[in-house]
């Protein structure tokens, strides 16, 4: 099925959603952080990715991202419309990440 929308309209609906506060996952690992006392991350650092926290020491970077774009089925999350998109659309973000546990899970 093709994208009822054009690829500028769907870039610009995109663009408009934000990752920040996510509060099922990166905040919870905030307080996991807070919890441990681990120190030393940070949040919104300027790397290639975005990636959610940074130990800028360490040179470790982390991303936290939802089961949903993972294509993971703990919580059974398929959207019914435009299904065919986000399945290649997940099955993308897998292939991406390059890990084969995930790959394997489709």
């Amino acid at each position: 099925m093709t994208d009822t929308f054009s690829k500028e309209e769907r870039s610009e609906m995109m663009r408009a959603v934000k990752s920040k506060g996510n509060k099922s996952t990166e905040l919870k690992l905030i307080q996991i952080f807070r919890n441990h006392k681990i120190k030393g991350w940070r949040r919104n650092y300027p790397l290639f990715g975005k990636p959610d926290f940074v130990f800028p020491k360490l040179k470790i970077a982390v991303f936290v991202d939802g089961c949903f774009w993972h294509g993971h089925n703990c919580r059974q999350l398929k959207p019914s419309d435009n299904s065919e998109y986000w399945k290649r659309k997940i099955y993308k973000n897998i292939l991406r990440v390059s890990c084969p546990d995930y790959i394997y899970r489709i």
